[in-house]
Formats: C-alpha cells, structure tokens, sequence
C-alpha cells in the first residue's frame, strides 16, 4: 500500500476531511493533497494549504536559538535571569503535589540549555493524569499562562507573561527531570529580548526570510487565515468527532499579544519542508550556512539521560529529547536509532531520518490523527515507498 493509498482510505473513512503529505529523499519531493479543509466542505485541500502547526513551532525557535548563540548574543550555559530577571531566585516545591509556600532552594540557576531541552523544572505534568489538581496547576491556570493547549490564548504580553512566571515556585530541580512545553514558551521571550525585538520579527529575519518561507508566522493576512482548515478532536464523553472553534480565522488573522515559542506558527508542507531540509543538510540552505554543523547535531542528538527519558512517559514513549525535538535512541518498527523530529496537537507531524536522507511530512488539522495509528502507517510507509 502506498501513503496516498492509506491516506486517502482514512479520508474515505471519515476519520480525516483531508490531508497533506510530503516525502522527500535528496531531490525526490512527493507531495499529496487529500480531500477537503473541512467535513462537508467543498474547498479541497491544497499543496499550499496552510495549516496550525502547533508544537511544530518548537524546533523551528529551537533553530534560531542555536543561531543567537552562534552569534554570542547567547551562551547555553548561561543562566536565563541575565536576561529574564524576573525568574532570579526562583525556589523549589519540596513536593510537587504540596502547598506553593513549602519550598526549597534551587541548586543551580536555570540555563538556557535547561528550556532547549525542557529541563528547566517545569512543565507539563502528564502522570499520574494530565495536569492534576495540585496547587501548583492550579495557580499556574490562575494567572492565566496557558501552560498546555494553545487555545483560548493568553491575554498576557511577554513581559506580563514572564513576570507571572516569575512568582511560581519551580516544581523540580532545574536539569532534574523532562516535562513539556514551559522550556518554549519562557524560550520566545529570552529570545526576543536577546535579539532586542519581537519574536515574530526575529524568526522572520533570522529563518523565516532566508529560507522564502513567506506563509510562515504568528499570523496571517484576512484573507489567508480564512483558508485555514477547521480543527477536530474526538469528544471524549461521545467518542464523535468534535469541531473546536476557539481557533478559527479570526483568531490568526492579526499580530497575536504572546506569540508562542511552544506552539504558535502557521506554515506548509513545502515551507516547512525548506526547514526539515535545512537540518537534513546540516545548516546549508542554496549554498549558504545558516546554522553551523554543531548547532544541528546538538539539536538532533538526545541529551537526556536514561532515566529522564523513561520518566518522560507516553510523551515521548522511549524517544529521547534533543533541543526542540524528539530523537529516536532505540530502533523501532521504523528505522535504526537518530530519526528526529516532532508533532502539533491540531495533526502536523515530521521527521527527518539523516541515516536515509528521509523527510516525512504530515499535515491536518484533526488531532486524533496522531494517536489512532495513522501516523504511525504514514511514517512506515513514507520508508517503504522510498525503498522500492
């Protein structure tokens, strides 16, 4: 079966009102467009399609973290209150479940390795549930920092945003343990302040204008964000197919107040294609370094340890964490171990396997894509395909 077989079979299904998929190998870019942007819909899905990518976001601020520390704006072993004073002094929960005020000192400050690779104590906390209702979830929910889904957005700026953060106590020694998406979202205000300018900006003048990535931002015109495809998720009481409007067109369609480092960015296949190529061809894009061979090997390469990866839970599920991204340690029902990558919560996903020279691009806009199988059968057969 090939992926346009397997693809357009779910979209018959009505698992998926539509897809967009991209395999490449060297110069053999294969890109296939499934169905339509919404259930009932007439508007057919498109090469140029553009779509929320979410957590897709990670990688790409990853990137142009690497190139302000390339540039000596700023060092990876630095702590982050040199430019964000407002997390100086932060303490540490004595447990992660107690009272804000049972606290300890840090052992260290946090650095800027520590958000590359989402150690910097806090985060996401997946197990026992999803965010549970300890205290420090629930304070965190207060101020309104929009910790862990996207939408409905923060109302804070950065500088109000990362303030507020400032008054949390951490939940665990900073380089202790993985936990998700905080590392990002205080990762865009340091960059913007190391740059001196919006983070939007700078991921334009640093990336995104480099690589002609010229759909790829924060927001949209009118008229583009109107394309965007509508967003599904399962109901979990129904078990149906919900349509989730709190991120419709309106939304997308001016400069956002926090521009998210963890998931904020729209983009396409082919657009965000040049990024995978970029790391695929270890920096050089069209003959120019724009990111230094170091750079990229410390993105791609796991820097967790053992035990953080098996205590990262079904997050990862046994992968390990580069900076921004997932790094297979462990050969899998895919490929050998260095296959990299990572997926947005509205169904985008890539990876790029540099053992094969290998790029697999998926995007949708229905978030069960990424745990029903599908995903799992679009990476399987992006492999086979190419090994014909």
């Amino acid at each position: 079966m090939t992926v346009h077989e397997a693809m357009a079979t779910r979209v018959e299904r009505g698992e998926l009102p539509g897809i967009v998929t991209l395999v490449a190998r060297g110069e053999h870019v294969r890109v296939d467009a499934i169905g339509t942007t919404a259930f009932g819909g007439d508007v057919p899905m498109r090469r140029d399609t553009v779509f929320r990518i979410a957590s897709l976001t990670k990688p790409v601020l990853a990137a142009v973290t690497m190139m302000l520390v390339e540039d000596g704006l700023l060092e990876l072993a630095e702590p982050v209150h040199r430019l964000l004073p407002e997390l100086a002094g932060q303490r540490v929960l004595a447990r992660i479940d107690g009272p804000l005020d049972d606290t300890v000192a840090a052992h260290r400050p946090v650095t800027v390795e520590d958000l590359l690779t989402f150690r910097l104590g806090f985060g996401q906390i997946v197990e026992p549930t999803f965010d549970p209702p300890w205290p420090i979830v629930e304070r965190a929910a207060a101020l309104g920092l929009v910790l862990g889904p996207p939408d409905p957005r923060t109302v804070h700026d950065p500088d109000e945003w990362i303030r507020r953060f400032g008054t949390l106590p951490l939940m665990r020694q900073p380089g202790e343990q993985w936990q998700y998406n905080a590392g990002s979202l205080v990762l865009g205000v340091l960059v913007a302040r190391a740059a001196g300018k919006p983070l939007g900006d700078v991921l334009r003048a640093r990336l995104f204008d480099p690589l002609g990535m010229r759909d790829t931002g924060f927001w949209l015109p009118a008229d583009r964000a109107r394309e965007l495809p509508a967003h599904y998720m399962t109901d979990p009481e129904t078990q149906r197919l919900v349509e989730h409007t709190d991120t419709g067109p309106e939304v997308w369609s001016s400069p956002p107040v926090f521009p998210s480092g963890a998931g904020g960015l729209v983009s396409t296949v082919d657009e965000f294609h040049t990024f995978a190529r970029l790391l695929l061809d270890r920096g050089v894009h069209d003959g120019t370094r724009l990111l230094s061979e170091r750079s990229v090997e410390l993105m791609s390469t796991n820097q967790l340890t053992p035990e953080q990866v098996k205590t990262a839970g079904m997050l990862l599920g046994g992968a390990g964490w580069g900076f921004g991204m997932a790094v297979t340690v462990a050969t899998d029902d895919t490929s050998a171990p260095g296959r990299y990558g990572w997926s947005g919560g509205y169904g985008t996903s890539w990876f790029n396997d540099p053992h094969e020279g290998l790029t697999g691009i998926a995007f949708t806009q229905v978030s069960d894509f990424l745990w029903t199988g599908a995903l799992e059968e679009f990476q399987q057969l992006s492999y086979a395909e190419e090994r014909r």
